[in-house]
């Protein structure tokens, strides 16, 4: 770790935040003008300057009330931040390229409301609350999930300008936040369900004996299965049809590794399988996972969306074995 950084460190306390709630004390709040309190100042200075000059004594008192009010905000600022308290909650996962929002739960037990505060992540939007006396709120700091994985956001920055803009004063909380960040879909027709199907000589189908309706057309169907006559009542306007069929094998398949680009990247690869796996999902299709070194059977429903999205997410990780 560099020097700068160790000193940051040490002066502002940084590091992860294990002992919940997380309160802030007169240790953890930082103050120091702002530009405007800057600029405040030296036009005070300047009329300090002419009241001496030109032995003003109305000049005088209105230098020390001005600057007594500077002071009244300053400590006015500082007490906006002081005494919150602060607990994480669990953050919802997202796909990559998406907002993740991680819930903060801020509790205000002061008989003193808090206006303007502003909590950010390093290089990200910030999110805005105000706070009753006495009462709590969650507030939700956006984070932009660029990379699949789990996301550390790392610090907040919470701070705030309040009640004149003179001062800003800050803290550095490190909440144990976490979000798993999927790999980003990328939406490709579905390959051919292989297992769990077998075919039927009197039929001459694969596992789709029995006629069970007509249904809009989804990109991953094939052209063989559009219901023709249907779409030759219908006008131009309209969707194309496809057949839907029921009864032998189940139409489980599988989106196995091996089926993406064997020359593409891993990334890629990844975002291609997280494609399948939502059109699978939209068509209600009972599907299994492959990956190198883990496999999920085929199944149907939100439980089996998360188990194989989490292992898209965290593949080639540590964390790939573990429970979300």
């Amino acid at each position: 770790m560099r020097p700068f950084a160790l000193v940051q460190r040490w002066l502002f306390r940084l590091g992860r935040d294990e002992e919940l709630p997380i309160v802030l004390s007169q240790r953890r709040i930082f103050i120091v003008p702002s530009a405007a309190g800057l600029l405040y100042a030296a036009v005070l200075l300047v009329m300090a300057v002419g009241a001496i000059n030109y032995n003003l004594s109305l000049g005088h008192a209105l230098i020390f009330l001005l600057a007594g009010l500077g002071l009244v905000g300053m400590v006015h600022t500082f007490n906006n931040l002081f005494g919150l308290r602060l607990l994480p909650a669990p953050c919802a996962a997202v796909f990559a390229g998406e907002t993740a929002r991680f819930p903060l739960l801020v509790e205000n037990p002061r008989r003193l409301s808090r206006r303007a505060l502003e909590f950010a992540f390093t290089g990200q939007p910030a999110a805005i609350l105000d706070l009753a006396a006495g009462s709590s709120a969650t507030v939700a700091i956006p984070f932009v999930a660029s990379r699949r994985g789990r996301l550390d956001p790392g610090r907040i920055t919470l701070s705030t300008r309040y009640p004149l803009g003179l001062f800003r004063a800050w803290s550095y909380p490190h909440p144990p936040f976490s979000c798993l960040v999927y790999p980003r879909p990328l939406r490709t027709p579905l390959p051919a369900a292989s297992s769990g199907q077998q075919t039927d000589s009197r039929h001459g189908v694969n596992g789709r004996e029995d006629f069970a309706g007509l249904r809009t057309r989804q990109i991953s169907d094939p052209t063989r299965h559009i219901a023709w006559r249907a779409v030759a009542r219908r006008t131009d306007d309209q969707p194309l049809l496809v057949k839907q069929f029921a009864g032998g094998a189940s139409d489980e398949l599988w989106l196995d590794w091996s089926l993406t680009p064997a020359d593409a990247d891993p990334e890629l690869r990844l975002s291609i399988l997280a494609g399948w796996l939502q059109i699978a999902e939209e068509l209600h299709l009972p599907y299994g996972l492959s990956l190198p070194g883990s496999h999920f059977p085929p199944a149907l429903g939100d439980a089996q969306r998360r188990r194989c999205l989490r292992a898209l997410a965290l593949f080639g990780t540590s964390e790939a074995a573990g429970d979300d």
